[in-house]
């Protein structure tokens, strides 16, 4: 055990997990801190299933839209004259600020949190936690689509608009079940494998940081015009930043997402999903998007723009409920392998 002490005590992840910590190194020990944040893990996850979202009012992430929207309309142009340098540095300078406000909130709140003995520390951070992840609202939304499409087209093709920002007027069923199985393959990485894996290296001020960065990608991110009327916005460079910035801390966790899905079945082809990757317009949508293509033999795709593993079959109603299933067998793998952690570190020292 002397191996796993000296792995945990020289990890990054312990060492900033140290630094953010009232406690120090000195009274918990890396093996510790360990079982806290993974402790924090489950809790976070036991709270997402039980009860879901807080209410609005209470919800950090809708605070951080607010704020978004708020320092959005000051920074995007109305127009597309505007210098596009002025709008860049104006888009880049804002991300960074808020980026850092709630990166540094987060660390003085985890530093500041009453350190008793470590599971209480694990149960407090897990309820802090979860706000900056989506699970049971994400497989909600998806299986609401199909719901509604089965009372209609037209029903279905109006609950996926509010899910995805393209235009879902057109589109047929097999479609609308495709754009509705590729929002729950990506958001399984950005709202739940993206936010735990920047928790298990950063604590709880990386999660925060991950999901306000995740936001403006969502809010910013977009290119051209956005909005109507007034409110109507040119984010072609005020946006660019969110963007490419998303696209950094969202290229590990997606790829650890695909990973995690092709574990769910056999037959998997690595190369044909990397392929199919490149073909996407986002550098990470395409992994889990096509993983889950893979893993459901199905084909997956946005009319005229890309298609995943294209000798699949058209979506059926059969696949939108296999896709939910798959998905919550991969945050059970989550639970399972934190549990293991746990067992690992709690093995490997005595806790108090």
């Amino acid at each position: 055990m002397v191996v796993v002490d000296a792995l945990l005590a020289l990890s990054p992840a312990a060492w900033l997990w140290q630094w953010a910590s009232a406690t120090g190194p000195t009274q918990q020990g890396a093996a510790a801190l360990v079982m806290t944040a993974t402790l924090a893990v489950l809790v976070a996850l036991l709270l997402d299933k039980l009860w879901g979202e807080p209410p609005t009012w209470l919800h950090p992430v809708v605070g951080m839209g607010k704020l978004l929207d708020k320092i959005g309309k000051k920074i995007a142009p109305g127009r597309d004259d505007v210098s596009h340098c002025k709008s860049f540095v104006a888009g880049s300078v804002s991300w960074c600020g808020l980026v850092a406000l709630f990166f540094t909130f987060y660390a003085v709140l985890q530093w500041w949190l009453p350190t008793i003995v470590w599971w209480i520390d694990g149960m407090v951070l897990g309820v802090l936690l979860k706000p900056l992840l989506s699970w049971r609202m994400l497989k909600n939304e998806v299986l609401a689509v199909e719901a509604a499409l089965q009372t209609s087209l037209p029903a279905g093709r109006e609950r996926l608009s509010w899910l995805v920002s393209r235009d879902t007027t057109q589109l047929d069923a097999g479609t609308v079940r495709e754009s509705a199985i590729e929002t729950l393959a990506e958001n399984l990485s950005d709202s739940v494998i993206a936010p735990l894996f920047w928790f298990a290296l950063l604590g709880l001020p990386g999660a925060a940081a991950y999901r306000l960065a995740n936001t403006a990608d969502a809010m910013w991110g977009y290119p051209g015009w956005r909005g109507q009327g007034s409110q109507r916005r040119y984010w072609q460079w005020a946006g660019k930043w969110a963007a490419r910035a998303d696209d950094v801390l969202n290229w590990l966790p997606a790829r650890m997402t695909a990973a995690l899905l092709a574990c769910m079945a056999r037959g998997v082809a690595w190369s044909a999903l990397r392929r199919d990757a490149a073909v996407t317009l986002s550098p990470n949508g395409g992994w889990p998007m096509g993983a889950m293509a893979q893993v459901l033999r199905i084909r997956l795709g946005k009319p005229g723009v890309y298609v995943l593993n294209a000798q699949g079959q058209v979506p059926q109603a059969e696949h939108v409920y296999r896709a939910v299933q798959v998905a919550s067998r991969v945050v059970t793998t989550v639970v399972v392998l934190a549990l293991l952690v746990m067992a690992l570190a709690g093995s490997s020292a005595y806790v108090v």
